[in-house]
């Protein structure tokens, strides 16, 4: 028998595919990455979309990036450079004033305390109850996650080996909420709960809770009242990719160059990238993987195979149905992909002139994330919208300016910026397309901004508006959801993908996920690719 052309093969080289790929390749094993697009990074990708213009065209902000994976690759080495922002956070409020929000604690209670001198008291004692939940919870994301549930024992074989692990992880958990004393019923709430009573519990201002909440429902087709929203309350305290805990930064020259720093690393030790490569099929052999084929038909035969895309790209199209078991393709099936979220890019003559902070030059109100949304009402009302099937008609902004820190990202005196929207479904009332209604869409976004800086119109040079359709089309997200599948709790943790295989390996011997699709989950962490590297060593399947 012919020996297999590689030891593994990765479908995709977004970030979680290379972080996978150079940790395969560090141990020695001969691996190749076949990537859809002429673009690697997957999400994480950086596209010069206009001269000049360098577009970080989906992801746009890091902080979550695992220390480990940044010094395992020497990712700063391969010329990673993260810049750090500071203010974090600008919030303009319809009533002229805005709220700030950074690094330094003093600062932050100056700031709110413009608006509730109780909330600016509240608010460390907010952060330290954040980090200290945060800081039990950071370890879970480095490892893979247990299958503690009775489960019937024909949906899969458990080894023993497996079920001392699923123990001993479970008991590291049970220590870790410990350690949480009498804060352990706050710490549950705010992995289980729903953002806004959190919030509005401990803050009075709405406009402090709203610049709170609206981090709640990144990505997510959610209500900031459903259960399940607070937990990304705690990425505002995790992660120190951009230089300090909650830091959240930006790439320099775009978040490509994150990809580009890990292909680097991944190129030095060998790997193999084949470039606009789409999968056809996963081939398999008495139930275990044999190769890759694409769509022209060429083969990439595998010891093992690592799949860095969602489960319904894996398991419904590159799979048949034959192939899995009837339980595990049921729950595959089930997946969960709404999705609410559209981009919009744009190139831009002059900054964003807000009437609460007037100024054209760039300046604290521009470095941040800017919040245009002031109140937890309008976000629910924006999230009405969506969930009979229309756009918002006020929908919910987060915009970046990478440009007004890093100047590499456009021609001099020009400016790039990221808005990142929601509410606006995947599936709109009445059938419409949103091919037809996505530019339209994009003006009442423009719109909603001019309320807040008259000249932005004006001086606005180009535009991309990525739709949820455009999402699925470009990126390979199925129902246009960021995360590869919604971060509900019943898709978090033990349950991601499905419960009993949440552990990075599949029903198919020597078939792996590697991306978000797989525990701990949506972000730009790489902690996805790295727990996968670590099972398949183990399992020594390649």
């Amino acid at each position: 028998m012919a020996q297999p052309e590689f030891d593994c093969v990765i479908i995709g080289a977004g970030h979680n595919g290379l972080v996978t790929a150079a940790y395969l390749a560090k141990a020695g094993k001969k691996v190749c990455l076949l990537e859809r697009r002429s673009v690697i990074g997957g999400c994480s990708v950086t596209e010069e979309l206009w001269p000049g213009y360098k577009v970080s065209t989906a992801s746009y902000v890091v902080s979550l990036l695992l220390p480990e994976v940044i010094a395992d690759l020497q990712l700063k080495q391969h010329g990673l450079k993260i810049l750090p922002r500071d203010p974090s956070s600008f919030t303009p409020t319809t009533d002229g004033r805005y709220l700030m929000l950074g690094p330094n604690a003093t600062f932050n209670q100056e700031q709110i305390g413009k608006f509730s001198p109780k909330d600016a008291a509240a608010f460390p004692k907010y952060e330290a109850l954040l980090e200290k939940v945060a800081a039990q919870l950071e370890p879970i994301l480095s490892e893979a996650a247990p299958d503690p549930l009775p489960l019937p024992a024909e949906w899969r074989k458990r080894s023993v080996g497996k079920r001392i692990r699923d123990a001993r992880q479970g008991w590291s958990l049970y220590r870790r909420l410990g350690a949480l004393g009498d804060q352990l019923p706050e710490a549950l709430e705010l992995l289980t709960g729903a953002a806004r009573p959190i919030l509005e519990r401990w803050f009075e201002s709405d406009v402090v809770r709203a610049t709170l909440a609206t981090d709640a429902v990144i990505g997510a087709f959610s209500s900031v009242s459903a259960p399940g929203t607070a937990y990304v309350l705690l990425h505002h305290v995790m992660g120190t990719a951009g230089g300090a805990r909650g830091v959240w930064g930006y790439v320099e020259g775009g978040m490509g160059q994150l990809a580009e720093a890990m292909w680097r690393c991944c190129e030095d030790l060998g790997v193999q990238l084949v470039r606009e490569c789409e999968i056809a099929r996963i081939e398999t052999n008495r139930g275990s993987v044999a190769a890759v084929t694409d769509v022209h038909g060429k083969s990439y035969s595998a010891r093992c195979i690592a799949s860095s895309v969602d489960a319904n790209l894996t398991f419904r199209k590159f799979l048949r149905d034959d192939e899995l078991p009837e339980s595990f393709s049921r729950a595959v099936a089930n997946i969960d992909y709404s999705s609410a979220t559209t981009k919009i890019n744009l190139g831009l003559s002059a900054l964003p002139d807000f009437r609460c902070l007037p100024g054209t030059q760039a300046a604290a109100q521009h470095r941040g994330t800017i919040h245009i949304c002031d109140s937890v009402d309008w976000l629910e009302r924006a999230y009405d919208d969506a969930k009979y099937g229309r756009a918002s008609d006020r929908p919910i902004l987060e915009i970046t300016i990478p440009s007004s820190v890093d100047p590499t990202v456009a021609p001099p005196g020009k400016h790039v910026m990221n808005m990142f929207v929601q509410f606006t479904p995947y599936h709109l009332q009445g059938g419409r397309s949103w091919d037809e209604v996505k530019d339209a869409f994009a003006d009442r976004c423009i719109d909603l901004l001019t309320e807040f800086a008259p000249n932005i119109r004006n001086a606005i040079e180009h535009r991309q508006v990525v739709s949820p359709v455009d999402l699925e089309r470009t990126f390979g997200l199925t129902g246009g959801n960021i995360f590869q599948g919604a971060m509900n709790l019943n898709q978090l943790f033990s349950l991601r993908p499905v419960a009993g295989w949440a552990d990075h390996r599949t029903p198919i011997q020597g078939l792996y996920l590697c991306g978000a699709a797989s525990h701990p989950g949506g972000g730009v962490m790489g902690a996805c690719g790295r727990n996968a590297a670590h099972a398949i060593l183990a399992d020594r399947a390649c």
